[in-house]
């Protein structure tokens, strides 16, 4: 579904991601797994149009997506959900909702979609008339997940959704990610959270100083001595 193929990219004179490769299966979560600066955020924001390339190359369903407009990205059916929610503080939880189905004309798909998202999160259905910044850090998370959504998503990219939460929270929004993934959406997922990313993920990829240094199936890399010791504090 998603090819990413030897992609290089600067911030300014840095080098942030140097000649990273990864793919995205249909139907499935994959997981980057890496420290802060690994390059991880980059990678998604380059995916999703927000930063170009300086080489490499990114591929969609077949089609080279590097270089288009992020609007165009999300009409080709890729949603971002970056690290920190990044809601309209002063609007509604509803109008932020729809914010996520802006470039949409199908009303009923509309409607359908709203509908699955209070399913995943009935507080938002009780909140939906209250401002953004009335809500806890958790329940902006989930707003961020039901925005996200709405563009109605073939691949979702998610930036740290545990970010700040407690362990229950924490939970609670992973079980939502196991669900979206079973109802047939790919996640391409970033998490700090190393030990929950290889449970959610069935394929990771450990980045580190901008590269790739391990790859394979999860249950592998919870094995991996390096990784256990590095990541997962064992």
């Amino acid at each position: 579904m998603l090819n990413v193929k030897d992609i290089v990219v600067h911030y300014g004179g840095v080098e942030a991601v140097k000649g990273i490769s990864f793919d995205v299966e249909a139907g499935s979560i994959t997981t980057l797994v890496g420290a802060n600066g690994a390059g991880k955020s980059t990678c998604l924001r380059a995916i999703s149009g927000l930063v170009p390339l300086t080489s490499g190359e990114i591929w969609f369903e077949g089609k080279k997506i590097d270089g288009m407009a992020p609007e165009k990205i999300v009409r080709l059916g890729i949603s971002h959900i970056p690290e920190g929610k990044r809601l309209f503080l002063e609007m509604s939880v509803f109008d932020n909702l729809m914010t996520g189905a802006f470039l949409r004309k199908d009303k009923d798909g509309i409607e359908r979609d709203l509908e699955r998202i209070y399913e995943y999160f009935p507080l938002l259905r009780r909140a939906r008339q209250r401002q953004a910044l009335s809500l806890s850090g958790g329940e902006q998370q989930m707003l961020a997940l039901g925005r996200g959504l709405m563009s109605n998503p073939k691949l979702l990219l998610l930036d740290e959704p545990s970010l700040g939460l407690s362990p229950v929270l924490t939970q609670e929004v992973a079980h939502i990610i196991e669900r979206i993934a079973d109802e047939g959406f790919s996640i391409l997922l970033i998490e700090q959270n190393a030990s929950l990313a290889l449970k959610l993920a069935s394929k990771g990829y450990v980045l580190e100083t901008g590269r790739v240094a391990l790859e394979g199936d999860t249950k592998q890399l919870q094995d991996n001595e390096h990784v256990k010791k590095v990541y997962l504090g064992i």
